[in-house]
């Protein structure tokens, strides 16, 4: 193995640049030692320098178990201290001081020393860094290392074909991800070919590299549409050869759909308004409609978004002798948004904490300040505007996506806007600060705005763009706020206009009557709860949270939560290019059950596809994939996915003494949940259940009751189902309504068969938390109500004034209903609909 020590006048900048290197390598980790700055001043503040005597003991620290060390150095004295480390270390290991750019050079060291390539292939890769960035600029030959010589090998006749050339396996692929071979493929195309020798060669006549070269990969130059030939030699060839075809098949994890076309000149710029007019004003009084990401009802006069950071000029030229001063003011700005990025990660909890963590690793990313730094450097763009026209590149690149990926364009404006507004010393827009409550209005948010709402007075949001897996969505429901997004028009929304927001329905109310504004406020007036929940005549209803993590986890016992009733575990997978170890789902499944010892805490298994797709179980395009392989239907491409979850949640409970009963999603026969059960219960879970989310599992719950030990309602997808209307389009906002008559009865049905087989029937869809609609659930047969921890308070409270008798009069009064006004009006006051006439 061998070892890297970086050397930077900053440790901001050396720790940074270090820990975006390692995102490239998945595999063991690599030995890197940081020796940076110069300690600390009298303040405390970090002083710029290098220490020689720092270096040398982070050569011998590595001496001990590396073969050699490579030492990268930034600039100026740091080549210094490097040499005179030489002398000062105690240990006589091969070391290399390699003179590679900072960034690139420890990148593609990472990457080459990760693959297990000796001392002089490393220094070699590091050396060669900046090919791919020079070479795509067209700089001058002269001005970077050029690309492997090419070498011979046999054409093939298509991508399922395999020839024999001598001892090698040659195969074409073709390049699906529309970003192409950038630096996070050419890293997994390097660790996939570990046990044999790989080239690629782009076709026609485009250059080779091998694959064990980031560097190299880089240079081919391979855009989305591209033919690659692949010739593999090795003992491992035809495994190797099929880990890389699959690879490419994939997208790398990237998706494989087509390219967004560039943009017409005249399109607006980003950061401005999505359509060329000014927007249309809205007029007091209008209902709009959008999608309803986080419960509640809240009103409250609206506050606008600061506006983005202003596009820097494009015809700005640099001159060549101060273009290094612009390099320098890119490479400090993100380094200083990384640390301000750092710095609200240590205050955030849960899933603001992730996304923000996220932010600040985009901040540094080092193709976006490698190569906003190439076009200073090669066009003369000024700091600002290479930011700008790099960052621009990217967001297209994930709008291209698609789907969740898409929704992941705003956190690329929002890092790009803080390097920008670092380098030109400006505020940076962000939430207005205000002293009265607020309803917060945007074209889109960014995760460090949304990540900071839970610190001011806003109580609610209204974006024109966004999704359900967007980060507003996620920090909103974590942090309780009313939120709808995709609302058409909403920053024609006038300022000081009050706004009634109700998250459930997807609805927002401009300037409603007074009497609206009251209902809202005392819907909105937190109410404790003390832990039990129970009816007026004392029957017994468990209050239960869902959670996604073991932040929300410890969130919700500390609301008194009396379990949890939904353990979304997909926080586990999501954002990853493979699925976790078996032990690393384990610790994290620990972090949600340690917080409820003792306490029911039921799991609902991976619920990937549809509006949540992962690239290792849902790489397939599906025309409907709401109606395609999501849920436990996985199992039937992947059945490795569900084994190892299920082991690793029995390793969880046994480890812990939490309650722990385990579901899955999508069920629709008794043979699905059949199997399932024998899966779970072979793999040590002692209770399993399973979701009704589809019309056929509803009814079939008599059957179903059988084979499982309890059932969960998710009345979200029920309703979806049930009404042939897509939960992600806010056209349909209205038929995906609990309240809808067929699911009641559909719900109806499924207490009923829990009655009379004696076992628990769950809700944990956003049914659950609406204070009007609890005891109509009750008294359908639900025996437990799971929610956000915000609203057990004000669900507790709407029971505990009704007696078991009530819940069930207003049930089968709400059975009778034939629309959804109807069924609110009956729920209220107990009267059938024949009454109601």
């Amino acid at each position: 193995m061998i070892g890297i020590v970086a050397v930077s006048h900053s440790a901001r900048l050396g720790e940074a640049a270090l820990e975006l290197a390692l995102q490239m390598v998945q595999g063991p980790a690599v030995r890197v030692r940081v020796a940076a700055g110069a300690g600390l001043d009298g303040d405390g503040v970090p002083v710029l320098g290098t220490d020689a005597v720092a270096v040398a003991a982070a050569i011998d620290e590595l001496a001990a178990d590396c073969e050699g060390v490579l030492v990268l150095m930034d600039l100026g004295s740091a080549v210094l201290s490097a040499e005179l480390a030489l002398e000062l270390r105690a240990s006589d290991v091969p070391v290399r001081l390699a003179p590679a750019p900072f960034v690139e050079g420890l990148l593609a060291a990472v990457v080459s020393a990760a693959a297990g390539s000796d001392l002089d292939a490393v220094a070699s890769e590091a050396t060669s860094a900046l090919g791919a960035k020079t070479g795509q600029l067209g700089v001058p030959e002269n001005a970077a290392p050029a690309p492997d010589s090419a070498t011979d090998s046999s054409d093939a006749a298509s991508s399922s074909t395999v020839e024999d050339a001598g001892e090698a396996l040659v195969r074409r692929v073709r390049v699906r991800n529309p970003q192409g071979l950038h630096a996070r493929p050419a890293a997994l195309i390097a660790e996939a070919s570990a046990g044999a020798e790989v080239r690629l060669r782009r076709l026609p006549d485009g250059p080779d590299a091998s694959a064990a070269s980031l560097s190299r990969l880089l240079i081919l130059g391979a855009r989305q549409g591209d033919e690659i030939e692949l010739t593999v030699r090795g003992a491992q060839a035809a495994t190797v050869a099929e880990r890389l075809s699959a690879l490419f098949d994939d997208g790398f994890g990237e998706g494989t759909d087509a390219a967004a076309p560039a943009p017409a000149p005249a399109a607006p710029t980003e950061g401005s308004a999505a359509v060329e007019d000014a927007p249309v004003t809205i007029a007091s009084g209008a209902v709009l409609r959008g999608r309803g990401v986080s419960p509640g009802r809240v009103a409250a006069p609206v506050v606008h978004l600061a506006p983005a950071v202003a596009e820097p000029d494009a015809d700005t030229v640099i001159a060549v002798e101060e273009r290094d001063a612009e390099v320098s003011a890119i490479e400090w700005a993100a380094v200083a948004v990384a640390d301000q990025l750092r710095t609200r990660t240590a205050q955030a909890t849960g899933e603001a904490r992730a996304i923000l963590d996220a932010s600040r690793l985009l901040a540094s990313d080092p193709e976006l300040v490698s190569e906003a730094t190439a076009l200073v450097r090669a066009k003369g763009r000024s700091a600002a505007r290479a930011v700008w026209e790099t960052g621009l590149a990217h967001e297209k690149g994930l709008t291209a996506l698609g789907g969740r990926m898409a929704e992941r364009a705003a956190d690329i404006r929002d890092v790009r806007d803080r390097i920008i507004a670092e380098i030109l010393q400006v505020d940076m827009p962000g939430v207005p600060e205000r002293e009265e409550p607020f309803v917060l209005v945007a074209t889109d948010l960014s995760p460090a705005d949304t990540a900071t709402l839970g610190e001011g007075r806003c109580v609610g949001l209204v974006t024109e763009q966004g999704g359900p897996t967007s980060h507003t969505a996620i920090i909103a429901r974590s942090l309780g706020l009313p939120a709808v997004v995709g609302v058409a028009g909403a920053v024609g929304i006038p300022v000081g206009a009050t706004l009634l927001v109700d998250g459930g329905r997807g609805t927002v109310e401009v300037d409603p009557p007074e009497s609206r504004v009251a209902e809202a406020a005392a819907a909105a007036t937190a109410v404790d709860f003390d832990g039990t929940g129970r009816l007026a005549d004392g029957h017994r209803v468990a209050l239960l949270a869902n959670v996604g993590g073991a932040a929300d986890a410890v969130n919700a016992a500390a609301a008194r939560a009396e379990g949890v009733g939904l353990f979304r575990t997909e926080f586990c997978f999501l954002d990853r290019a493979d699925a976790p170890s078996v032990e690393e789902q384990t610790a994290a499944y620990r972090g949600v059950l340690a917080a409820f010892p003792g306490r029911k805490v039921v799991v609902r298994t991976l619920d990937a596809g549809s509006d949540k797709p992962l690239p290792f179980a849902n790489a397939d395009h599906e025309d409907n994939p709401a109606l395609g392989v999501r849920g436990l239907r996985i199992a039937r491409r992947r059945p490795q996915l569900l084994d190892d979850q299920l082991r690793a949640l029995a390793r969880a409970a046994e480890a812990e003494s939490a309650q722990v009963d385990v579901m899955a999603p999508m069920v629709a026969t008794v043979e699905e949940a059949r199997e399932f059960a024998e899966r779970a219960r072979a793999a040590g879970i002692e209770r399993v259940g399973i979701m009704i989310e589809t019309p056929s599992a509803a009814l079939l719950a008599a059957e179903l009751f059988e084979v499982v030990d309890f059932v969960s309602l998710g009345t979200n997808d029920l309703a979806q189902y049930t009404l042939a209307a897509d939960r992600l389009l806010s056209d349909l906002g209205d038929l995906n309504d609990p309240w809808q008559p067929a699911v009641l009865r559909l719900i109806g049905i499924v207490g009923e068969a829990g009655r009379a087989a004696g076992k628990s029937v769950g809700v944990c869809g956003e049914a659950a938390s609406d204070p009007a609609l609890a005891p109509v659930l009750v008294g359908l047969g639900a025996t437990s109500l799971s929610m956000t921890p915000r609203s057990l308070g004000r669900v507790a409270e709407a029971l505990s004034v009704v007696s078991e008798e009530d819940c069930r009069r207003a049930a089968e009064a709400v059975l009778g209903a034939r629309t959804v006004d109807e069924a609110r009006a009956v729920a209220r006051t107990g009267e059938t609909h024949a009454e109601l006439l």
